[in-house]
């Protein structure tokens, strides 16, 4: 009888609590240290998320305004001046790039526009701007690209972990009832959920992200291909 009633016991006790703040508290160490983990990924991933989303719909939107005074037909050193000196988004810093090098270039006394390697310096200008400007646009991509395909397995881990704790502590109880195993297995699977939880808005973010930054590299590659266009003329015009 008193047997009986501890092995009762031992199963209320063991069964515990199944929120999911109970089973974090019930976990152990290691698997508390590897969901602490994901959890902090899972707050980057959202945190860079954000904003990139912000940063990508202004500067969509500034280049929109730029592109809209740049075909107006206004004078290009009026905009070089009021935009181009000082860039404050990529496609004015594509042009300030190749305009700045015209410009110097064309004051060199005895100067051939078109045969004297200009052309070549300014769309070496551009190309420079264009890698420098994606490259700070595709800051932190890195950490997306990594949490998606590894935090499953950081959370696997943790499953793996949790589960031959609870298996330890199953085998040091000699109770196999179903409220001594719950808790462990629950806990430990948990672990897995927060990792799949961080991994796929962390994979879709990317691929989403990344599109959208390949278009708008398209978008700085196809300008500057123009403006290169506008360039070549203009030197051909003063020659």
């Amino acid at each position: 009888m008193d047997q009986a009633v501890d092995a009762a016991n031992l199963g209320v006790a063991a069964a515990g609590d199944l929120s999911l703040w109970g089973l974090f508290m019930q976990a152990s160490i290691v698997v508390k240290l590897v969901m602490i983990g994901l959890i902090g990924s899972s707050i980057g991933v959202w945190a860079i998320v954000f904003n990139k989303i912000v940063t990508m719909r202004r500067i969509e939107r500034q280049a929109t305004a730029f592109e809209d005074k740049f075909w107006s037909g206004g004078n290009l050193d009026d905009l070089y001046e009021s935009e181009g000196a000082k860039p404050t988004h990529p496609l004015a810093a594509v042009f300030g790039a190749a305009m700045g090098e015209w410009r110097r270039s064309a004051r060199i006394p005895g100067i051939d526009l078109v045969h004297g390697g200009v052309q070549e310096r300014v769309d070496r200008a551009m190309n420079i701007t264009i890698t420098r400007e994606m490259d700070r646009l595709e800051r932190w991509m890195i950490f997306l690209a990594t949490v998606g395909p590894v935090a499953p397995f950081i959370g696997l881990f943790g499953t793996v972990w949790g589960i031959m704790h609870s298996f330890s502590s199953i085998a040091a109880m000699h109770n196999t009832n179903l409220s001594v195993v719950a808790p462990g297995i629950s806990e430990a699977l948990f672990a897995t959920a927060i990792g799949l939880v961080t991994a796929i808005p962390a994979v879709i973010a990317y691929n989403v992200l990344n599109n959208s930054l390949s278009h708008f590299q398209d978008r700085l590659e196809g300008f500057g291909t123009e403006f290169a266009a506008i360039l070549s003329r203009q030197s051909e015009e003063r020659t």
